[in-house]
């Protein structure tokens, strides 16, 4: 489930962030920001589809709720939330996609099934709503060209079915990618269970984006819904465990997103990369040859939630290269516009927006380019 914090934070004051990463002087950052701020009042004001769609943001953070799916799993989606009535899934459409794009300056959505996901130990049927999840995203982006695409799911850690459903998803259905959540059955993408999926992801160079989901530390707090911060730590979990299982080093050719910029990452980069001390020299110098840090810049992570927490955009902007940043709107559980508008208030240089809104994506997804 996305992180549904965004729901309740109303954050309205100029975002500041540590200058000391960007060259231009103080008067050309200001001479930028206006240029900026302007042309994303601009995009605001325009719908996407219209005079402004070739210059859109692209959207790598969004998900969607097919109806058929929707409506047998109803009870194990609210349960999974926490937070949000049966209305939220029930009544989202594409058409209600559309009109919240088109407010935020959204050209285009990489859209993506999100937790509790399509596996609940239940075989065939696990399969089946991947492939009923994966055929109305198809159809989606058949029926509003430019404007969708999609990260097919899988049914893992069913692996014989999710070997089944990459090749379909990708070779028939031609999807842009495939989306992962953080964890199955109790284990972090790391398991060796995993490892021939990442193995085949991998030969065939996937987009794959990684979204949190609850594994584990059911303890209850009167009041805070588990996702709100169990999700970000499942995700630093996942990278954890990417990492030292060699996996990122095996996989070279994966281009990871991960959600929510990096989770609580960006927070205890130094605490988790201390882990290496754990293995020797021979194992380090096969599993994270550049170290922990090195590793962690090499890959993407959208900006969903996180964009509206100045001080976990700090530790992002610190940690990660901005050309390795995307634009996440978490749809429907984050405001479209609340996004857009929080990035326009970045204290960056111009191209440095652009680049999160709209060019980092195109580099994975250039189809999105015409």
């Amino acid at each position: 489930m996305a992180c549904h914090a965004g729901h309740h934070e109303h954050c309205h004051h100029h975002h500041s962030f540590p200058r000391h990463a960007y060259a231009p002087s103080r008067r050309s950052v200001v001479g930028m920001l206006a240029a900026a701020g302007a042309s994303a009042a601009l995009g605001l004001r325009q719908a996407a589809g219209q005079g402004a769609a070739g210059e859109g943001i692209i959207d790598t953070h969004h998900h969607i709720y097919p109806p058929r799916y929707t409506s047998a799993n109803l009870q194990r989606i609210i349960d999974d939330s926490g937070v949000l009535p049966g209305s939220t899934y029930t009544g989202w459409s594409q058409e209600l996609a559309l009109q919240q794009m088109d407010k935020a300056g959204i050209r285009s959505a990489v859209v993506s099934m999100t937790s509790p996901g399509i596996w609940w130990n239940n075989g065939e049927e696990a399969r089946g709503w991947a492939r009923d999840c994966n055929e109305f995203g198809a159809q989606m982006a058949k029926d509003f060209p430019g404007r969708f695409g999609m990260f097919g799911a899988i049914p893992l850690p069913d692996a014989e079915g999710s070997m089944r459903e990459i090749a379909y998803a990708l070779d028939t259905l031609r999807l842009d990618g495939v989306g992962l959540l953080t964890s199955y059955a109790g284990k972090p993408l790391g398991d060796p269970s995993f490892a021939p999926i990442f193995d085949e992801l991998n030969r065939r160079k996937v987009t794959l984006f990684v979204h949190p989901t609850m594994s584990c530390c059911g303890m209850s707090i009167p009041g805070v819904n588990p996702p709100l911060i169990d999700f970000s730590t499942d995700t630093t979990r996942a990278l954890a465990s990417l990492a030292y299982s060699g996996t990122f080093t095996r996989c070279p050719d994966i281009k990871f997103i991960f959600s929510h910029g990096g989770g609580t990452m960006p927070m205890i980069v130094q605490r988790v990369a201390s882990a290496v001390r754990n293995f020797k020299p021979e194992e380090r110098a096969k599993i994270l040859p550049n170290g922990l840090e090195a590793e962690l810049k090499r890959h993407h992570y959208d900006i969903a939630s996180v964009a509206m927490n100045p001080a976990g955009m700090a530790a992002v902007f610190k940690l990660l290269p901005v050309n390795r940043l995307l634009y996440g709107s978490d749809a429907p559980f984050g405001s479209t516009t609340v996004i857009a508008d929080h990035l326009s208030k970045f204290d960056l240089p111009a191209g440095d927006i652009a680049a999160i809104r709209r060019d980092n994506a195109l580099r994975l997804f250039p189809r999105f380019a015409a």
